[in-house]
């Protein structure tokens, strides 16, 4: 399936006004309010292509487009679009918080029990997750963007009030989304002859190096990121101990929600209370990448051009981004440990804290190692492996290959993969938390792969790729009844799998939204360039200049002949030609082409006429 983000956005666009709007009106639904993770989620699918791709910028009625006010037309004109969404914005920020208590950040009904029989408690239902904190961030940002620019565009008093509570309640939840992410920080030390230490040993060594080796090679890797996590942050006294002893392994990221005995933050701005930690102090693959994904926003571009950052938030993002480059410099290293075959390579990817292994896991490094390839700009070797590693995940999910009996790839997507959130049983039942994104993950990341590679070779292995993973996800889309044109139905890919039931997977439809705005990026880049058709562009211009000042050397044609209009037309496309040479070199021998058989019919002509 060609991948056209405009089309499939704009499509998805219609479903969800469809599916929201009622008269007009927005309609949260039975389960809305019920998880700010799903609710975040819901808006994020509007919001974050609203503010990422100018051509479907909400902001400003003077230059919404009329394919996009026409697939929203439920939600209004293009005047009363983004008026409804400050109304919808803001019920959201009421929704989720807690008065005095600040915003929250409940993960509801995304928890799960591990036990079936049993029922989790309100307090833990209303635990917060880092899903919540990285998808408020974007969340947040995205609506203080959109504030930004449409209070420049109204002049009516009562709209002007709504927007300020909006942006004083946004501003105010990206804060407290910022601390809990620094709260949910964790950096676990461990002795090589633990459990965990075992796990990683075996998972770097591969069966191929001892214990011993390991321990020397990771102590020699690591010992400057070591140096730096000791130096740059304020660490227990038993962890600093720890990791200051070259013998113990190490592992950081995100825990699944605030680590319990987690210190507060310092800051000067009115996030409410800062609530005790549950979680154990154990990094999770899928909380870290969550996390990094949304952090990063922080620091984009368009957060900088448009100064949507306070100076507390300004100090925050500066912790953040440490922790971000920290924790991306690790897992890439550990993705890539040693000499000869990496440990992602060797699918699927084993767990240390947890004891778990999945090809979600492998996805998740892979994430991991995709952030760290754009950001350090990856040799062809790195990104030709990471390559193949996508593909293999494709096959073995059964996306790209044939599916056997009872074939155990499904349950990746339905039930999905069960995360045990470690701490969750001290307040009640113990919870788990439940992954079935992983086809939406890997399209973004071969998406995103597509958009760093400048090797023709892997570029078009990763966008055909790509195409059959979004035919594969667009198959996945409700067909009929509540939620048509929307995400999940797992079972019309999977014909084995069961079907579900209960509400739409706003977690799917938002990484689907993710996924086109990938693409639009990629679109919008320059196209790799061909040192080949460069070469041949450069012959086809030398030859079309030297044949176009032959050709102007003979008597020159009436101005109104069309033999001067052709003369015309051969001088424009010649000076676009080379305008284009170093960007498009295939466009530029096209246009060169052109050239030269013009100034032949010309030449056709002129011996015709001569008798020759």
């Amino acid at each position: 399936m060609q991948i056209k983000p405009r089309i499939q956005l704009l499509d998805v666009w219609q479903a969800i006004a469809g599916h929201s709007f009622s008269g007009g009106q927005w309609d949260w639904g039975e389960w809305g309010g019920r998880s700010s993770v799903a609710d975040a989620e819901r808006l994020l699918c509007l919001l974050y292509p609203a503010t990422e791709i100018p051509e479907f910028r909400l902001d400003n009625p003077d230059t919404t487009q009329e394919d996009v006010e026409r697939v929203l037309k439920e939600a209004g004109d293009a005047t009363e679009i983004p008026a409804n969404l400050v109304s919808i914005l803001g019920e959201f920020m009421g929704k989720h918080h807690g008065g005095d208590l600040g915003p929250t950040f409940a993960g509801g009904y995304y928890f799960l029990a591990e036990d079936p029989e049993q029922e989790l408690t309100k307090e833990q239902r209303e635990l917060g997750v880092v899903d919540s904190f990285s998808m408020s961030v974007t969340l947040c940002l995205a609506t203080l963007g959109f504030l930004k620019v449409y209070r420049t565009k109204t002049i009516r008093t009562d709209t002007q009030e709504l927007i300020q509570e909006l942006w004083d309640s946004t501003s105010q939840r990206l804060t407290a989304a910022m601390v809990n992410l620094l709260r949910s920080f964790t950096i676990n030390a461990f002795e090589a002859e633990s459990p965990q230490g075992q796990a990683l040993c075996g998972l770097l060594g591969q069966g191929r190096q001892s214990e011993r080796v390991v321990v020397q090679r990771f102590q020699e890797r690591f010992r400057a990121l070591r140096a730096v996590i000791i130096e740059s942050f304020t660490l227990g006294v038993e962890i600093e101990t720890q990791l200051q002893n070259e013998n113990r392994l190490f592992e950081c990221g995100w825990a699944w929600s605030l680590v319990k005995d987690a210190p507060e933050v310092e800051t000067s701005a009115g996030i409410g209370v800062q609530p005790e930690g549950a979680a154990a102090s154990v990094p999770y693959l899928y909380f870290t990448v969550v996390a990094l994904d949304g952090i990063q926003d922080l620091f984009s571009r368009r957060t900088l051009t448009l100064g949507l950052l306070n100076p507390e938030q300004q100090r925050l993002a500066e912790a953040l981004r440490l922790r971000w480059e920290i924790t991306q410099q690790y897992w890439s290293e550990i993705a890539r440990f040693g000499e000869g075959r990496w440990p992602l390579e060797d699918i699927p990817w084993r767990t240390t804290g947890q004891r778990l292994e999945s090809e979600y896991f492998s996805l998740c490094v892979a994430s991991i190692l995709v952030h760290d390839l754009v950001r350090r700009q990856a040799t062809d070797d790195d990104l030709a492996r990471t390559v193949d590693i996508v593909e293999r995940l494709a096959e073995r999910g059964r996306i790209t290959s044939r599916m056997t009996d009872d074939d155990p790839a499904v349950l990746l997507h339905n039930p999905g993969v069960a995360l045990p959130l470690l701490g969750s049983d001290h307040i009640g039942p113990a919870m788990q938390w439940s992954m079935t994104d992983f086809s939406a993950q890997l399209l973004k990341r071969t998406i995103q792969l597509c958009t760093l590679s400048r090797n023709l070779d892997s570029y078009d292995r990763l966008l055909r790729l790509a195409e059959e993973i979004l035919g594969h996800l667009w198959r996945r889309r409700r067909i009929d009844g509540d939620g048509a044109g929307l995400w999940d139905n797992v079972h019309a890919a999977y014909p084995s799998s069961q079907e579900r039931s209960g509400p739409l997977s706003w977690n799917m439809t938002e990484r689907v939204a993710e996924c086109m705005v990938a693409a639009s990026y990629l679109h919008k880049q320059p196209p790799i360039r061909s040192a080949d058709l460069t070469t041949l562009a450069r012959a086809l211009l030398s030859e079309s200049t030297h044949l176009l000042g032959k050709e102007q050397m003979e008597p020159a044609p009436s101005p109104q002949s069309r033999e001067a209009e052709t003369l015309k037309g051969v001088e424009a496309d010649l000076k676009r030609a080379r305008h284009l040479l170093d960007t498009e070199p295939g466009t530029s021998c096209a246009l060169a082409l052109g050239v030269l058989a013009r100034l032949d019919t010309l030449a056709r002509a002129r011996d015709t006429g001569a008798g020759v």
